[in-house]
């Protein structure tokens, strides 16, 4: 704890060095390439994005910095690599949201079910003044700096057997993202939260394993899960959020100048990616529809779910003041 903590105090310090100049006549940095790792795989729009950050850096730096992108989970899952970034192994990330919400748990708001109606409202959520207050909270609280969130889309119910009511998912396995405000939802509906890596789930609706995913188009049409989860009931009960990060170690270790430009870069890749799945959602809905042998239902409100966003609500409220504020931002989209 007191090394985590020595390192978020300097953190924090580096946030504010960079609205203040250069001190002390520091010069920016020789060629960098710093290392980014994620666990979707190449064909992911986060990797393709993280990618053209590349070019982005060597622009904005006058070549002096580049990216090199590890997909896949190649370096661990993402408490490994949130770790890697804590001691400064790891240079960026892109990982989900729910992986800092046990550490931030003013993000969990993010995973409120049913918070927006759409991929449009979920960019707009994201890219609001809330969103950046969270922001704000991540040196202090994980060692890292969060220049931005993005996104993965809405998560949509895929079983490996059809699904008449809400009744039906009780007892169910459930593969989950690991976060307190995921299981939350899917204990309340009465199923089994089983989380897993992303690079097991294929195998393991294969072999019975699991039941049942909450996934988003993406990972869908890149995964193929739709060869042993029949059934995709479109519900758009979550946005689910992608954070940006930078190593705290890696951050206080460049000029004032340098971070400006990797804020930038990060900043110009996060919005690409929220403005690629606005575009594109409808398209891959399309696609998936198509796929024989695949049962869309569509539609799927959150009248289908009883009660389950009242009492999440009333249970999460009680962790952070978030979920109202959220709640009436949503509300006047």
């Amino acid at each position: 704890m007191k090394h985590l903590t020595s390192t978020a105090l300097a953190v924090v310090a580096a946030v504010g060095s960079a609205t203040v100049g250069l001190a002390g006549g520091a010069q920016a940095q020789d060629a960098r390439e710093f290392r980014i790792g994620m666990i979707t795989p190449p064909a992911h729009v986060w990797n393709q994005e993280a990618a053209a950050m590349s070019e982005t850096l060597s622009e904005l730096s006058d070549g002096r910095f580049s990216v090199v992108v590890f997909p896949s989970g190649q370096l661990g899952n993402e408490s490994t690599m949130l770790q890697q970034l804590q001691t400064g192994a790891l240079d960026m990330a892109f990982l989900t949201t729910a992986e800092v919400t046990t550490r931030v748990p003013d993000i969990a708001a993010l995973h409120a079910p049913f918070l927006v109606d759409d991929i449009a409202d979920a960019a707009a959520i994201l890219r609001s003044e809330p969103a950046k207050e969270m922001l704000e909270k991540l040196p202090a609280a994980t060692g890292t700096v969060g220049p931005c969130f993005a996104m993965t889309g809405m998560r949509q119910l895929m079983t490996r057997e059809p699904i008449e009511s809400v009744g039906d998912l009780s007892g169910k396995r459930f593969r989950i993202t690991p976060a307190p405000a995921i299981r939350t939802f899917f204990e309340m509906l009465g199923a089994a939260p089983a989380p897993m890596p992303l690079t097991q789930v294929y195998d393991a609706l294969a072999n019975g394993q699991i039941d049942a995913i909450d996934m988003d188009f993406e990972s869908i049409i890149n995964f193929r899960y739709y060869e042993h989860a029949p059934t995709m009931m479109v519900t758009n009960h979550h946005m689910f959020g992608m954070v940006a990060l930078v190593s705290g170690r890696v951050w206080a270790g460049l000029p004032a100048e340098d971070q400006a430009i990797v804020r930038e870069a990060v900043q110009t890749h996060c919005d690409a990616i929220i403005d690629r799945f606005v575009a594109e959602e409808a398209g891959k809905l399309e696609r998936l529809k198509a796929v024989d042998g695949l049962t869309v239902v569509e539609d799927v409100g959150p009248e289908f779910f009883g009660d389950v966003v009242a009492r999440w609500d009333t249970m999460w409220a009680e962790q952070t003041p978030y979920v109202a504020t959220l709640r009436e931002l949503a509300a006047g989209l």
